[in-house]
């Protein structure tokens, strides 16, 4: 299963709104998940509201 790495979630991080980057960082260290599973996570949940992670993911289908 391939996932994002590290680096390329602190890409995707720099390029979002300062408040939503901190609720992220925030929402990370609150489950003790690494950000780039987080930064998957919701990207994956805007794209199908069922979805857990990309692996998951079926666009269109949670909406």
């Amino acid at each position: 299963m391939e996932q994002i790495s590290a680096a390329d979630a602190q890409v995707i991080l720099e390029r979002l709104p300062e408040k939503i980057r901190a609720a992220m960082i925030a929402r990370a260290a609150e489950i003790e998940y690494p950000i780039e599973a987080v930064v998957e996570m919701a990207i994956a949940s805007f794209l199908d509201t069922e979805a857990l992670g990309f692996a998951d993911c079926k666009p269109g289908r949670g909406q």
